[in-house]
């Protein structure tokens, strides 16, 4: 699990500045923050060997030929750990997370959008799987709300220190929008990707090796990749350093002539960590973020009560995070024989903490 870490405005500053860029240069961060580089480099290092905060690079699953889904797992209360365990170490899962009650888990799985399996193997093996009564998979037609950023994170630096790390808006080399069909995507950029979503903040060195590349096409497709909104980069912390300690998930029934209007409001509350069009019975999937469970009340009953069209909603606690946006990180030997000092043996990779 995460260390106990307060964040302090630095270190909010930092984190903003982050989410604007997360590979922005300690020296442009730290010229904007208006702080020593070697304090800037510092914190981060600091927040990330803690297992605090890091830079994770995510791609865009449509642009590449695959499609994101949020998958809602009815268990036995006996199963739910070890389920939560498995899926949480595979590498094409996030958002990995028990719900409040303990016979409920929920993740994102990534699939091919075509081909023979579509993945049905995935499915169908938690079918099969001992202890899970029920799957229900609800495919991501249109993130609407959380792909920059949650709001409730991103407050901590003025408008002209945004724009100063924005900078100006990079043209996409041609073909770039179209990566998914072609060669534009190749085991290369599979291998720079998983990289990347490892430590966003990889070093270019570190890039070359993975890829076979020269430093200079590692940057010049990096940038390209961005420029055509393929590849983006997230802080990935727990709200709970925000003082937002409390997740719910909310699965809402909207009628199809509202179905804009509902989504364009979430994607400006601030309490919306994220939001999506879904297929399935509930057209609207969202995180959201509160203080505790009186202000998730007053979201319910106040901001989505007043949106019209919506007919049905059902909410759900999450109960821990096994695994964020990014890939599990695997304790050093160092850190396992500090948290398991009487039993330095037996840290397996099945027991794994989780990264938030």
């Amino acid at each position: 699990m995460t260390q106990s870490v307060t964040l302090d405005t630095l270190d909010r500053r930092l984190i903003h500045a982050l989410q604007i860029d997360g590979r922005a240069s300690f020296s442009t961060i730290a010229t904007v923050l208006g702080a020593p580089e070697r304090t800037v480099a510092r914190r981060y290092h600091r927040l990330r060997s803690a297992l605090v905060v890091r830079v994770v690079g995510l791609v865009d699953s449509r642009r590449i030929g695959r499609l994101d889904w949020f998958v809602r797992i009815d268990c036995t209360p006996d199963t739910a750990d070890g389920l939560t365990t498995v899926l949480a170490q595979r590498d094409d899962t996030s958002w990995v997370a028990p719900l409040a009650g303990g016979t409920q888990l929920t993740c994102m799985t990534h699939t091919p959008v075509a081909g023979p399996d579509n993945g049905r193997p995935l499915f169908d093996h938690l079918l099969r799987t001992r202890g899970v009564r029920d799957v229900e998979a609800g495919c991501v037609l249109r993130p609407v709300a959380g792909v920059g950023g949650w709001a409730g994170r991103i407050s901590a630096l003025d408008a002209s220190e945004q724009t100063a790390l924005l900078g100006p808006t990079p043209q996409p080399p041609d073909g770039a929008e179209d990566l998914a069909e072609g060669p534009g995507w190749s085991d290369a950029e599979t291998r720079l990707a998983g990289e990347l979503a490892l430590d966003g903040r990889a070093e270019v060195a570190q890039l070359v090796e993975v890829t076979g590349w020269s430093a200079s096409t590692v940057r010049r497709r990096v940038a390209g990749l961005r420029a055509a909104g393929v590849l983006h980069f997230e802080v990935d912390v727990s709200p709970s350093h925000f003082g937002f300690p409390l997740e719910a998930l909310v699965w809402l029934e909207v009628a199809p002539a509202t179905l804009n209007d509902v989504t364009q409001a979430l994607s400006r509350l601030p309490a919306v960590a994220f939001a999506a069009v879904t297929t399935g019975r509930a057209s609207v999937f969202a995180m959201v973020q509160c203080r505790d469970t009186g202000a998730l009340h007053d979201f319910l009953a106040g901001k989505l009560g007043a949106l019209p069209g919506i007919g049905r909603m059902e909410t759900a606690l999450v109960q821990r995070r096994a695994k964020r946006a990014g890939p599990l990180l695997l304790p050093t030997k160092a850190q396992r024989a500090q948290r398991f000092p009487a039993r330095p043996t037996a840290h397996r990779v099945g027991q794994t903490a989780p990264t938030s």
